[in-house]
C-alpha cells in the first residue's frame, strides 16, 4: 500500500510541476502583450503564477484539516528559493547574475514584509484577522511595484491572444486537481513511513513546487534576462509569505509547532538578508557567493532534521 501511495504522490507532484510549467509559459505569452520591464514581468506575472503550486497545496491542506503541512511547504520552498534555487541559477549562468539597481533599492521593503508573517506566528497560532492583514500587505506590495512600472510604461496592451489565455486556464485546472492529490497522498505516505508530515511538505513537496521557477530562471539567465529570473524568485517568496499564507489562514486559522517560526521562518529571513548582502557586492551574484548560498541550504536541512528529532 505504501508503494501505491508513493507512486500516486510522485505522479501527482509531477503533474503539479508540469502544469505549473505550462502555466508559466502561457502566462508569459499573455503578459508579453503588456509593456513591462523584465524585472516587473517576472515579479508581477511569472511569480504570481509560479506560486500556484504552493497556493493550491496550502489551500488543499487547510481544507483537509492539516494546514501546518502547507505552512511547512511555504516556508521550506521560500528557503529553497532564496538559497538553493538562486545558487543553481547562478551556476548555470556564464559570468554570474547581474542585479538591477531597482531590486537593491527595495531591499528593506523585502526584508520588512518577510518579518510580518514571522511576527504574527511567534505564538504558534495564525488568526483569521492576521490572514487578512497578510493578504493586504502582499497586495499593497504588488500595487507599489505595479505603480512604479506604469509610470515608465504608458502604453497598455497589443497583440492579445485568446489561445494563450485558454491554455493558461487549462493548465491551472490541472494544477488544482494535482495539488489536491499531492497533499492527500503526501500525508498517507508520511503516515506509512511514520514521518512527520511537515518534513514531507517542507522538503519533498517544497522542492517539487520550486522546480517551475528554477527551470524558468535558468532559461532567463541563459537568455541574458537576469531581471526576469530574480523578479520571478523574489516575487514568489513575497507572495508565498503574505498572500498565499494569508489565504490559507483565512480559510482555516490554525495552531502549529512554533519551531516552524523560530527555525524555518528565521532561516527564511536570514536567507533573504544574506542574498541582498551578496547582491550589493558589485551588483552581481558570483559563483563563489552561490556556493555559500548552497552551503546555507544544507545547514538549513541539517538543522531541520536535528530539531525534528527532539
Amino acid at each position: 500500500m505504501v508503494i501505491t501511495y508513493g507512486l500516486v504522490f510522485l505522479f501527482s507532484l509531477f503533474v503539479v510541476i508540469k502544469s505549473a510549467d505550462m502555466a508559466i509559459k502561457y502566462s508569459s505569452n499573455v503578459a508579453s502583450s503588456f509593456r513591462f520591464s523584465k524585472y516587473i514581468l517576472g515579479f508581477l506575472v511569472v511569480a504570481a503564477v509560479s506560486v500556484l503550486p504552493e497556493l493550491l497545496v496550502s489551500v488543499s491542506s487547510a481544507i483537509q484539516g492539516i494546514p501546518a503541512f502547507g505552512l511547512g511547504t511555504l516556508f521550506g520552498s521560500n528557503v529553497a528559493d532564496l538559497s538553493l534555487i538562486i545558487a543553481i541559477v547562478v551556476f548555470f549562468s556564464k559570468k554570474g547574475v547581474k542585479v538591477e539597481s531597482k531590486i537593491l533599492k527595495d531591499n528593506l521593503k523585502y526584508i520588512f514584509i518577510i518579518l510580518i508573517p514571522l511576527f504574527f506566528g511567534l505564538n504558534g497560532y495564525y488568526a483569521r484577522w492576521e490572514g487578512v492583514l497578510l493578504i493586504l500587505s502582499g497586495l499593497l506590495f504588488y500595487i507599489l511595484i505595479f505603480k512604479k512600472s506604469t509610470k515608465k510604461n504608458k502604453k497598455v496592451s497589443y497583440n492579445f491572444s485568446y489561445k494563450n489565455l485558454f491554455f493558461l486556464i487549462i493548465s491551472l485546472l490541472f494544477l488544482l486537481v494535482a495539488s489536491n492529490f499531492t497533499v492527500k497522498f503526501g500525508i498517507l505516505l508520511a503516515n506509512g513511513f511514520k514521518i512527520n508530515p511537515i518534513i514531507i511538505g517542507m522538503f519533498f513537496v517544497a522542492l517539487g513546487t520550486t522546480l517551475p521557477e528554477l527551470f524558468f530562471s535558468i532559461k532567463a539567465v541563459r537568455n541574458k534576462a537576469e531581471g526576469l529570473a530574480l523578479g520571478d524568485i523574489l516575487g514568489t517568496v513575497i507572495t508565498d509569505a503574505t498572500i498565499v499564507l494569508g489565504i490559507t489562514v483565512v480559510i482555516m486559522p490554525f495552531s502549529f509547532d512554533a519551531r516552524l517560526i523560530f527555525v524555518t521562518g528565521f532561516f527564511m529571513l536570514f536567507a533573504m538578508i544574506l542574498l541582498f548582502i551578496f547582491m550589493k557586492t558589485e551588483r552581481i551574484l558570483t559563483k563563489r557567493e552561490a556556493f555559500f548560498l548552497l552551503l546555507f541550504y544544507f545547514v538549513f536541512v541539517a538543522t531541520e532534521i536535528f530539531f525534528r528529532k527532539l
